[in-house]
């Protein structure tokens, strides 16, 4: 089965992917995307190319567990890409995958653009890998 992931962010959102064992997470694309019902079509159609079974959307919640009006967009927008999709949608705690995916990105000596690039594709990368451990 494969699994996509999505890193939720207010201009790019990041997506990544399992192999069909769900043993390995790939960066794969970033949406670049303002208006949330396009980006919610765009998502939706990722996951189709993609052949996606599940959709696991980074819920950012606040350091202390808390619910902020972020995790409250997300996870509408997360709702909304399931019913279009008609894809299993799963929430997954995404506190501190930006700073791991920057981090990352550091030890690799990745700067300026590309780095902006990247960081949001790395950081659902990151939300994957931690969904696919759990399982």
């Amino acid at each position: 089965m494969i699994i996509m992931s999505v890193d939720l962010g207010k201009a790019r959102t990041g997506i990544a992917a399992s192999d069909n064992s769900m043993q390995f997470a790939f960066p794969k694309t970033v949406i670049t995307e303002y208006n949330t019902e396009r980006l919610i079509k765009k998502i939706c159609d990722t996951a189709r190319e993609l052949s996606a079974e599940r959709i696991v959307v980074g819920h950012p919640k606040n350091m202390d567990g808390s619910l902020g009006e972020r995790a409250k967009e997300c996870a509408e927008i997360a709702k909304q890409i399931g019913e279009q999709s008609g894809i299993d949608i799963v929430l997954w705690d995404e506190r501190c995958t930006t700073v791991t995916a920057h981090n990352y990105l550091n030890m690799n000596d990745v700067r300026g653009k590309k780095r902006k690039q990247t960081v949001d594709a790395v950081a659902a990368t990151i939300i994957l890998e931690d969904y696919l451990r759990s399982l």
